[in-house]
């Protein structure tokens, strides 16, 4: 008897990029832990595993981080002047050693140049997607950014990413997320967005799934591999 070939996922063509920003646009999650380890000494506090402390925290807004922080949950009012005194302290060290991930820019240039529309969903707030896309200064700017201090829940949940495809007037399933997290993996997965698996903070078994298309360690990997010129964009 014949074995069975293994069955070909077909995905829908592409019309829109939604990157995800830490660790995915740039490489900023040790700035992060850096502030964060910082922050917790103010308060006399002290982040016992910080490599879990980070897994846990990697895409939750800044509500949610300031409550995994303290380990009591906070209202949106009560975590706002803690949260920006973190994110104020993260945007000091990072500044002094700001990196993107490698051909993130000219890999967003070579996709915008096609025809797709690019976006930005994260859950940092309005300040550091500032500071970033500043830093960054992708040309052609993203057309649609969406942040955690909108009102929206942090990843796993959807809506941010559900939020930028409305932004972009894309349907979801012709979105693909670039992330770096599990839980933004998961967060496309629910969006019905196909996704790349940016592999700066998690290996490509952490970051796997059926609507995974790939595994990367940086940009420079699909523009080597003509990613978007294989891609059905029509």
């Amino acid at each position: 008897m014949d074995q069975q070939q293994p069955v070909q996922t077909v995905f829908p063509a592409v019309h829109a990029i939604v990157f995800d920003m830490d660790g995915t646009l740039i490489d900023s999650l040790p700035a992060h832990l850096q502030a964060w380890q910082v922050f917790a000494q103010r308060h006399g506090l002290r982040i016992e595993d910080p490599v879990a402390f980070l897994a846990r925290i990697n895409g939750r807004n800044g509500r949610e981080c300031v409550s995994a922080m303290f380990g009591r949950e906070f209202s949106d009012a009560d975590a706002l002047p803690l949260n920006n005194e973190k994110e104020a302290l993260y945007r000091e060290l990072f500044a002094a050693d700001f990196r993107p991930v490698p051909g993130v820019a000219a890999f967003a240039a070579q996709a915008a140049a096609r025809g797709l529309r690019i976006g930005v969903g994260s859950a940092s707030d309005r300040h550091n997607l500032a500071f970033a896309l500043e830093q960054l200064a992708l040309d052609p700017a993203p057309q649609a950014v969406v942040g955690g201090d909108e009102g929206l829940p942090g990843k796993p949940d959807p809506a941010i990413f559900l939020a930028v495809a409305q932004r972009l007037g894309v349907e979801p399933a012709h979105c693909l997320v670039f992330e770096d997290a599990p839980y933004g993996i998961e967060a496309a997965r629910r969006a019905g967005m196909q996704a790349v698996a940016v592999c700066t903070t998690h290996t490509a078994q952490e970051l796997a799934g059926p609507h995974v298309r790939a595994a990367i360690a940086d940009y420079r990997e699909l523009i080597a591999n003509l990613f978007l010129e294989k891609l059905d964009v029509a």
